[in-house]
């Protein structure tokens, strides 16, 4: 009982992830021009992207609480969150380029949508390699978190804004959320889609907090080694 009341969430986000594989697999999908049934990868591509986003933003969240009261934890956090957001991201890429080669013919185009998505992520890696840079705990947690505001921000307006204001993106859902507005999305879909935007999520929350465990116990131990 007591594992069932700590990992319910955990089963709940498995099964809801192996309906959204079957579904995504076996279930009708509407037969699109050009796209046809690849329109399938909107469960994993749209969701991949919508937990990272979700990950990134609770990195925001513990930056700031670190700005807030100094707890070496809440930037551990901060840059767990950042590692998970990146994963999600390649992983949102890679099946993006997936999608384009089927749609566009060619695995990257030049597209605003999809230059603004690849610009967002060199800021996070970015973040990273500052983090490597400073070797002072405090000083490399301070900047960290305040780059990492920076960072959010500018991820935003690379993927939301940017491509909004040029006016010359292809990629779908421009004028608003991908697969979110009314009729970008057929009915049929939905059943699917929407449990593979909370299964992912709750992926990415997952693999936050295994990370963060791991990641706590090896600064354990190298703060062990450097008393010993």
């Amino acid at each position: 009982m007591e594992f069932l009341k700590n990992s319910w969430w955990k089963i709940f986000g498995v099964i809801i992830l192996l309906y959204v594989i079957a579904g995504g697999l076996l279930f009708e999908a509407p037969q699109l021009p050009v796209i046809r049934e690849t329109v399938r990868n909107i469960y994993f591509h749209v969701g991949m992207w919508f937990s990272m986003m979700f990950i990134l933003f609770m990195s925001l969240f513990f930056s700031l609480r670190y700005l807030r009261y100094f707890r070496p934890d809440d930037d551990l956090r901060a840059v767990t969150a950042v590692k998970t957001g990146l994963v999600f991201g390649t992983l949102g890429l890679l099946t993006g380029m997936i999608w384009a080669n089927n749609t566009w013919g060619s695995f990257w185009v030049n597209d605003p949508k999809l230059n603004g998505a690849a610009v967002g992520m060199l800021t996070y890696l970015a973040y990273m390699v500052l983090r490597g840079s400073v070797d002072e705990h405090d000083k490399k947690a301070r900047l960290s978190a305040v780059y990492n505001i920076f960072a959010f921000v500018l991820f935003f307006v690379f993927i939301m804004i940017l491509p909004r204001l040029s006016q010359g993106s292809i990629h779908p859902g421009i004028e608003g959320n991908p697969a979110l507005s009314t009729g970008d999305l057929d009915p049929r879909m939905r059943k699917v889609f929407f449990p593979a935007i909370a299964g992912w999520i709750i992926m990415a929350w997952w693999l936050f907090r295994v990370y963060f465990r791991i990641l706590r116990l090896r600064k354990n131990i190298d703060e062990l080694n450097e008393n010993d």
